[in-house]
C-alpha cells in the first residue's frame, strides 16, 4: 500500500483552493485528492513521472494536469493553504514545486518570493481564496 501525505486536516485545508470543484467553470477534477498525493509521491520520491504507481492513474494524465495548473498559478495556492495548515514542507518558486524539510530552509511560512511562480508561468491572474475573508493575488502575467 502506498503511503499517503495529506492527512484529513490537510485534505481539509487545501481542498477549497484547488479547482475543478463544483461551482467552478469548466470541466470538474476527477479526483484532486488522488492527483495530490500521485504529485507529492512523485516530489517525495524524485521519481520520473513515467513510474508513477497504477494506483495513482496513468502518469502522462497526471503530469499535463501538474503542468497546467503550474500555468495557472494554483500551486503557490496549495503550498499557502498547507503551511498554514502546519505542513511546511513544500516550497514553491522558480524551479517549481518541491519538498524540503524544516531543518533544510530553517522556517517554516515560505517567503512571498518562495511561492510567487514566474511572471511568464502565469497565464492570467490567479487568486487563492484562502478565507472568505482574504484573497492573495499570485502574478498578473
Amino acid at each position: 500500500m502506498i503511503e499517503n501525505y495529506l492527512s484529513e486536516e490537510l485534505w481539509h485545508a487545501v481542498a477549497p483552493v484547488l479547482p475543478g470543484k463544483a461551482g467552478d467553470p469548466g470541466c470538474r477534477g476527477r479526483d484532486n485528492r488522488l492527483f495530490l498525493e500521485a504529485v507529492f509521491w512523485i516530489l517525495r520520491t524524485g521519481s520520473a513521472w513515467r513510474t508513477l504507481p497504477p494506483h495513482f492513474g496513468k502518469w502522462y494524465t497526471a503530469y499535463t494536469r501538474y503542468h497546467r495548473w503550474q500555468r495557472k498559478g494554483v500551486w503557490p495556492c496549495i503550498v499557502v493553504a498547507l503551511n498554514e495548515s502546519g505542513a511546511c514542507d513544500l516550497q514553491y518558486n522558480e524551479y517549481g514545486l518541491r519538498f524540503v524539510s524544516g531543518v533544510e530552509t530553517g522556517l517554516c511560512a515560505p517567503s512571498r518570493q518562495d511561492i510567487e511562480p514566474p511572471e511568464s508561468a502565469v497565464l492570467g491572474p490567479a487568486i487563492c481564496l484562502l478565507d472568505p475573508a482574504t484573497a492573495t493575488v499570485i502574478g498578473t502575467g
